[in-house]
């Protein structure tokens, strides 16, 4: 089986900086936000969904769904991105369907990773073998904000108060980096531990994970409200 890394991250965390240096080193991607996005091109039926839910002033010009536009209706506003989440589609099975289509045609030594933000609370990260969760101090992501993307001070506080904090989510993960210093350091970083898995891989040890067991707990305390976004979850979380 290949090894499938499932790649979170805080907002200007560098969580696609570290995807790519893993792409560098030979891995399949897929962008899960990248994915999601194709559910409601024109003329899907997410498409149509989302229209009639946020309003035909969503649609640019090109005749595709603005996403800056619709994100400013969804974004710190955790009913508008349920609704958002419902119009979609089945996010799952479109994350799913690109794991197991790896683990079904690729090579044991063949290494990939799934990039989302929202890799742990849905639950997708238990069809991977490792969780990794990128962060970033505020200061330095609201700085990246302004400098790279061109959101104002506002927009990028606006973005940083709707993230999951880092320390929520890190009990989850195996590898938990804090992404403050430079390229070089990210990339030795990424590199050791990408290193240290395939070391233990060739000597035939088992790649426990962490994130079945905060999964669990995780969703005892939140089943319902992940049904009500339309998030497709098991009755047993532990070993899914």
């Amino acid at each position: 089986m290949p090894l499938v890394i499932g790649l979170a991250g805080t907002i200007a965390a560098g969580k696609s900086t570290v995807a790519q240096l893993l792409v560098e080193r030979g891995a399949h991607h897929c962008d899960a936000d990248k994915l999601v996005h194709r559910l409601y091109d024109p003329g899907t039926p997410g498409f149509a969904r989302v229209v009639e839910a946020f309003g035909e002033e969503i649609v640019g010009p090109d005749g595709y769904i603005d996403r800056k536009v619709l994100g400013a209706k969804v974004f710190g506003k955790p009913e508008e991105m349920n609704r958002l989440t419902r119009a979609i589609g089945s996010i799952t099975e479109a994350v799913k369907g690109v794991i197991d289509g790896w683990r079904a045609e690729l090579g044991d030594d063949a290494i990939c990773v799934m990039e989302a933000v929202n890799l742990m609370e849905p639950g997708y990260a238990r069809w991977c073998d490792q969780t990794w969760l990128i962060g970033v101090d505020d200061a330095i992501a609201r700085q990246r904000l302004i400098e790279t993307r061109g959101m104002s001070e506002e927009e990028a506080n606006q973005r940083l108060a709707s993230m999951v904090p880092l320390e929520v989510r890190a009990p989850g993960a195996d590898w938990v980096y804090r992404n403050n210093g430079t390229l070089e350091e990210l990339r030795e970083a990424v590199y050791g531990e990408l290193d240290r898995l395939l070391a233990k891989r060739a000597a035939g040890e088992p790649l426990e994970s962490k994130f079945p067991a905060w999964w669990a707990a995780f969703l005892e305390r939140n089943r319902e409200r992940l049904k009500a976004t339309g998030v497709t979850i098991p009755e047993q979380a532990a070993g899914s």
